[in-house]
């Protein structure tokens, strides 16, 4: 795997020649947005601990270095990421790379139950929307810290007893924080006695952290979708644990497949393993998803269908597939709405869908796509991971030699979209060259 400063180098372009259908099969890798909050739970571990599965990408990468920095001894080797508790802890999470990843306050929120202290930067990631991390705050403050921020960072402390506590996941804007119920999770996960987490993100990166905690010797108990209870433990141990693959570029697999009129079936991945939100409003939009021997085939038979659809919190439609349905929708006869209901707004592929010759607008969180757009190739770029995606899928279908610029964003989130593409039939090339 690159180091963190060779990838922050990395601006090849993707080279795209549209028109060829995508047929054959392809093996999704493990999730990524679950995978980084299983990594914040190792710190927690007192024995040696290894996630299977582990994605190849650049965020595995910027994780590792953090928690080599913090004193956690981390090792990445092919899928697996593996760890031994720290000698001692150095609870300062370095902006360079707190600031590449969206998790930096859930692993800050591990930090500070491991050595009582923590301090940390803003968390960066992609950058559609502004990353609030008011919750986590909030969590950090019940479990006794004093919290104090300055000039985009954070330094939180417990300077008394820690106790268990009480703390409410719901952001009164878009429904639960996933990441803020994480770090609640943790924060109990070593504190002796139970505590109750309020209005709990369900989303699966928080019942995978879950189960592992669980495996750990951490008491899990849930209450619904009302609340979450963790009974702390002074020794969290070790093992091996999964990374369940992931359901976003089995998704975007799927949409990139759909959108050439092609029929790919992903091994390993069933039918079952989609949220439920999004194997309807696949159906509606004229992709089929037939279990087939423990995966799920993909087809079009009859087409694709326009849409109006929302984005929701698990099990509802992800919010991080929504772009490259976008693109796919572009494909359709008649006009598509989609609501965004989990950030905001979320439009930062939409220029470069247009720059293809697609029909897209926004109006605050509302997209509405009309088709169907003859796309023509483009020189376009990705500003984020699912943007840079969107931007994939419809150069696949462009009339035309399309460049796409924003590898960087694409490795953070897949290790290996492109050859994926490439063996399903894509014309697809990177330019080695750096601009």
């Amino acid at each position: 795997m690159p180091t963190t400063d060779t990838a922050m180098l990395d601006e090849r372009a993707v080279r795209i020649t549209g028109g060829q259908r995508l047929v054959g099969t392809a093996t999704v890798q493990g999730s990524k947005n679950t995978a980084l909050h299983l990594y914040a739970a190792t710190i927690l571990a007192d024995d040696p601990l290894a996630l299977i599965g582990a994605p190849e990408i650049l965020d595995t990468g910027v994780v590792a270095d953090i928690l080599h920095r913090t004193g956690t001894r981390a090792t990445v080797t092919g899928n697996e990421f593996a760890t031994r508790p720290a000698d001692s802890y150095f609870p300062v999470i370095p902006d360079d790379l707190g600031r590449r990843i969206r998790t930096t306050a859930v692993m800050a929120g591990a930090l500070l139950a491991r050595s009582g202290k923590v301090t940390f930067p803003t968390p960066g990631g992609d950058a559609f929307c502004t990353r609030h991390i008011d919750r986590h705050l909030a969590a950090m403050e019940a479990a006794g810290a004093d919290v104090e921020v300055t000039r985009g960072r954070v330094q939180a402390r417990i300077t008394g007893k820690s106790l268990p506590f009480v703390t409410d996941a719901d952001t009164r804007s878009w429904g639960p924080s996933l990441g803020a119920t994480v770090t609640a999770m943790l924060l109990a996960a070593r504190i002796p006695g139970t505590s109750s987490i309020l209005n709990p993100s369900v989303e699966p990166e928080v019942t995978h952290t879950a189960a592992l905690l669980s495996q750990a010797g951490v008491g899990i108990e849930w209450q619904g979708r009302t609340a979450l209870h963790v009974t702390g433990t002074d020794r969290v141990r070790g093992g091996v644990f999964p990374v369940p693959p992931d359901r976003l570029e089995a998704a975007t697999l799927a949409l990139a497949a759909a959108i050439t009129g092609g029929t790919v079936h992903l091994t390993g991945f069933p039918t079952a393993a989609f949220p439920d939100g999004l194997v309807s409003v696949f159906a509606d939009a004229g992709i089929r998803l037939d279990p087939v021997d423990g995966g799920t085939t993909v087809s079009v038979p009859a087409g694709p269908r326009a849409v109006q659809m929302a984005t929701g919190p698990h099990p509802g439609f992800p919010t991080d597939v929504q772009p490259q349905l976008t693109a796919f929708l572009t494909q359709t006869e008649g006009t598509s709405r989609i609501d965004e209901r989990i950030y905001p707004q979320r439009d930062t592929h939409l220029p470069g869908l247009a720059t293809f010759g697609a029909s897209v607008n926004a109006s605050g969180p509302v997209i509405t796509v009309r088709g169907r757009s003859a796309l023509t190739a483009a020189d376009v770029a990705g500003a984020d991971i699912r943007a840079a995606t969107a931007l994939v899928i419809a150069a696949l279908t462009a009339e035309g030699s399309s460049t796409i610029r924003g590898m960087y964003h694409l490795r953070r989130g897949y290790g290996s979209l492109l050859p994926k593409l490439t063996a399903l039939g894509a014309d697809l090339t990177i330019d080695q060259e750096q601009p």
